[in-house]
């Protein structure tokens, strides 16, 4: 139980530890989500935690064939390119990530579950619930993490950066699973030309991450300068890696 969500985990941390730019961020969060999902599955956490692994395994799957391949979605594509981009904050880095995972591949991994088990949609709406449940909860040791490599990390949360960051998530769950229902509904032919729209738009919300208005780009101007530069460090203080500090220090 919880073994091929556990082998995705690792692989995961490997990708953030090895990854020479700004992909390493979103692989870092994601693996401390899917590694808190395998340990909860072999703690016996879930009512049926081999549905559970199935959901969780069906829904990483979609992020670890983009690393995998360069036929990507144009939302994950987002992503690739923006890695290199220096001038973005590190929170703008993973937004880009939580916008392609969650708008575009979460509705398809519900679907994909739910017509697996041969149920209806309803039959996995606790997993999704428990899914973005577990997202949210990482938000808080996020940011604390994230204020070892970004020193305005800590003022943010304490001003409501922490809610907002739930707020947006908890906002792309419903269009998450609003965008489930309409897939659910169609048929084979009708679902791809219906994930192909939620690519563009899903896809515009990147664009609007990493362009923001000119007030709140001179902003991220600004924090940037208080950032951590090395994208290895930052990956492994995502990954609440503690021991790289040592080695530093």
């Amino acid at each position: 139980m919880a073994t091929v969500i556990a082998d995705v985990a690792e692989e995961l941390r490997e990708v953030a530890r090895s990854s020479n730019d700004a992909l390493g961020y979103f692989a870092a969060m994601y693996a401390r989500v899917t590694s808190t999902i395998a340990t909860s599955i072999a703690q016996g956490r879930f009512e049926d935690g081999e549905r559970m692994e199935r959901f969780a395994s069906t829904f990483a799957g979609y992020y670890t064939r983009c690393l995998e391949s360069s036929d990507r979605p144009r939302c994950w594509q987002a992503s690739f390119d923006a890695a290199g981009r220096d001038d973005l904050l590190i929170i703008q880095h993973l937004l880009i990530g939580v916008n392609a995972h969650v708008n575009h591949d979460l509705p398809q991994a519900t679907v994909d579950v739910a017509l697996a088990s041969g149920g209806d949609l309803l039959s996995v709406k606790g997993d999704f619930d428990v899914i973005n449940d577990l997202l949210s909860a990482m938000t808080t040791d996020m940011l604390r993490d994230l204020d070892r490599v970004s020193r305005w990390a800590n003022e943010a949360g304490a001003v409501g950066g922490g809610r907002l960051f739930n707020f947006s998530l908890e906002a792309a769950r419903d269009q998450a699973w609003g965008a489930a229902h309409r897939l659910f509904a169609l048929d084979p032919a009708a679902r791809a030309r219906e994930v192909t729209e939620l690519d563009r738009l899903v896809s515009v919300l990147a664009y609007l991450v990493t362009e923001p208005s000119l007030p709140a780009k001179l902003l991220v101007r600004l924090a940037r300068r208080f950032e951590e530069r090395d994208p290895r460090t930052v990956a492994a203080a995502l990954l609440g890696d503690r021991a790289s500090e040592a080695d530093r220090g």
